[in-house]
């Protein structure tokens, strides 16, 4: 991977994109001018996320997880898009993306207006019980939460910093009271993906599938973006290496190093806003 300045890394990510068809994989540092912090970004807080096992393991971990969502939760849904989701959906609307993976849980590509997404690690607006598998809305737990917690909110959450998952860094928790599943009484769940659980694997295939579709039976072979992700998990760096096997090219948009500059063509160390609406505005 040629090293350039961000001007030079700009030029020739778009003489790699023009003409190809994309499809765009984004990651948390996609999300921070929202508002949205991440987890391994220049600069980010030190934050420890709930793991799945930690969460199943009693009603405690849960209290603590739901506490800290319930005054989190305001917080992330008030988040509206930024540039970088407008570029990617200009993209989309031009012809250019042909579809989006993300593995942010956030909602933003669809409240910008993309349409073809993959929502990889699911989303926290749903929430699924883990006993009966019934799921429902986020917003009406919400409601439910602050009719079981009066007042808990508001007297938690001023000068509480936001965790990159939505929800807030409490200390005290104590009192909270858990809402159970409506239908069942089960344990609910936000429907994401937690540190310790896997991906489901019908969403696995259609993400493959999707980077699959960049190699055409005849024709340029489309490539692959990825805006705003480190790729320190799996579950993201295992596509980067699918297309780098497929002979597809890859163009990496992010602050800092990631686990797939190894396999990009080209790498842009610039902020997804900046770069994604240079690149919606040449392509």
């Amino acid at each position: 991977m040629r090293v350039d300045s961000l001007p030079g890394a700009l030029e020739r990510a778009c003489q790699v994109l023009a003409g190809r068809a994309v499809v765009a994989l984004t990651g948390a540092g996609l999300s921070t001018d929202s508002g949205i912090p991440d987890y391994r970004g220049p600069g980010s807080p030190r934050a420890t996320p709930m793991t799945f096992g930690e969460f199943r393991s009693g009603e405690a971990a849960r209290r603590r997880y739901w506490a800290r969502s319930h005054v989190g939760w305001a917080r992330m849904r008030a988040a509206e898009p930024n540039a970088g989701h407008r570029a990617l959906v200009e993209l989309e609307r031009a012809g250019a993306v042909r579809g989006l993976i993300t593995q942010n849980v956030d909602g933003l590509h669809r409240a910008a207006g993309q349409r073809s997404v993959i929502d990889l690690h699911g989303r926290l607006a749903d929430v699924v019980c883990l006993d009966c598998r019934g799921r429902g809305s986020r917003a009406e737990l919400q409601l439910r939460l602050a009719e079981l917690n009066p007042g808990f909110a508001e007297a938690h959450g001023a000068g509480v910093a936001s965790n990159p998952d939505g929800d807030a860094a409490l200390e005290s928790v104590d009192g909270f009271r858990v809402a159970p599943c409506t239908d069942c009484g089960g344990t609910l769940k936000p429907d994401v993906v937690f540190f310790g659980e896997n991906v489901p694997p019908g969403r696995v295939a259609l993400a493959y599938g999707m980077v699959e579709s960049l190699v055409p039976e005849d024709g340029r072979t489309g490539a692959l973006l990825v805006a705003g992700s480190s790729l320190t998990v799996q579950s993201g760096l295992r596509f980067v290496r699918r297309a780098h096997q497929r002979d597809i090219p890859v163009v990496i948009v992010n602050r800092g190093p990631t686990r797939g500059d190894e396999f990009a063509v080209v790498k842009v160390d610039g902020g997804c806003s900046e770069v994604l609406g240079a690149l919606a505005s040449t392509l």
